[in-house]
Parts: structure tokens; sequence; C-alpha cells
């Protein structure tokens, strides 16, 4: 496995890098918190976020999963509202498919495909190095979402209003400073914030985790302003 994070001149990933990875898993870990807090206080046992945190491996569906739990909905509508969520991982597949390797290494890099690791694999230019971040940041965000899970899930024991620590906005923040390099590309740009004004005009009128969902209708627009910037 120590091959992985090892460019093609068997140079480890450099101290940026890996900062930023560290920085998301700790990021990933601490909102874990939070997750397993707020599924302990909604009623769910302390091992069901931990079990969960390790075969979904996808937060946004797993919050809306205990949500809607929590809300007093069917286990079947929590269930494919989950599955609809986590549909934005079909067109992440078909950004990073040299990446996820064959066989049970295949299977592995599937389960470990998520936002984060898709977006710092999106980020390197050579296959080596997309492969090294996407599996290093797969594997660190495998290990501190369940943990930070089940310190929540202790935490949720002790301390009943999870909501007003706040935990979930370290998130979300660290994710916006990672891609705010990335929007200096005009057509990245656009297409970025057509997807999030799309998304928060739907938000009032949608469940959770569809709006974001729907942003992705903004795609088209990217290769549009693609072939507009060529043209010119």
């Amino acid at each position: 496995m120590r091959s992985l994070w090892r460019t093609p001149k068997g140079r480890t990933l450099e101290g940026p890098l890996l900062r930023d990875i560290a920085l998301v898993c700790l990021a990933v870990g601490v909102v874990g918190l939070s997750y397993g807090a707020v599924a302990v206080t909604s009623g769910f046992a302390w091992w069901f976020p931990v079990l969960m945190g390790v075969l979904v491996l996808a937060a946004s569906s797993e919050f809306l999963f205990v949500g809607i739990i929590a809300a007093g909905g069917s286990p079947i509508a929590a269930l494919l509202a989950g599955l609809l969520v986590n549909a934005r991982h079909l067109p992440f597949g078909l950004a990073v498919p040299d990446v996820l390797g064959r066989g049970r290494r295949g299977a592995l890099g599937a389960h470990l495909m998520n936002d984060e690791t898709v977006v710092f694999a999106l980020a390197q230019d050579e296959p080596e190095r997309k492969r090294a971040a996407y599996w290093l940041c797969g594997l660190g965000i495998l290990v501190c979402w369940p943990v930070g899970a089940a310190l929540g899930a202790l935490l949720g024991s002790v301390v009943r209003d999870t909501g007003a620590l706040g935990l979930d906005a370290m998130f979300p923040a660290v994710i916006l400073a990672l891609t705010l390099p990335a929007l200096k590309d005009r057509p990245l740009r656009r297409t970025a914030l057509s997807g999030a004004a799309l998304a928060l005009t739907v938000t009032p009128f949608l469940p959770a985790g569809l709006p974001v969902l729907l942003a992705l209708a903004a795609l088209p627009l990217f290769a549009a302003e693609t072939k507009k910037e060529a043209r010119q």
C-alpha cells in the first residue's frame, strides 16, 4: 500500500498536499463528532453511527438518513433519500476511473469515493499523483469518520443540544477553502456560481440533500463556456 502515495520518481507527496489532506481528514473527524452526537440524541444506539460510518462512508446521506428517521419518516424513505443524494457518485466515477484500480482494490477504491477524494484527485496533474492523493485522502477519511462518530456518540450522551456546538460548519469551510483556487478559471467559476444559485433557489422547496444534487444541472454550462473561450 505504501506505493499508492509515491510519485513516479519514488518520492512521497509533498508537504502542502499532505497538510491539506490532513486538514480535510481532521475536519471530517470533527463533523463525525456532530454526526455521532446527533444520532445518539435522536434515539439511535451508540454503535449505529459507527457502523454506518464504516459501511456507508458518506456523510451527507448518513446525516439525511438519521434526520428523516428522527423526524418520524419511514426507513424506506430515508434509504431512498440517501441513495438519491449519493447519485452524485455516478459522475464522480466517470471523472476518476483511472485511480480506482481493479478487482478488490477497485471495490475498495469505489467505497472510498466521496467529494473530498475526488477533489484532491482532480487537482493533481499526473496520473500517479491523482491516484496517490485519492487513496491517501480516502483511507484517512475511512479512519477519521467512524472514529469521529464513535467519539460523537459518547459526546451525545453528555451534551443534549449538539446543534449549539456548530461542529458541522468546519467541514464545508475547509472544502470551500480548497476549491477557491480552482475558481480562477472563468468557465468553472461561472458554472459553480450557477449551480450554487440553483441550489439556493430550490432549498426552501426540496428536502435536504436534493438541492445539491440538482446543482449538477449547471454542468452543461461548463461545456458551453469552454467552447466559447476556445473560439475566442
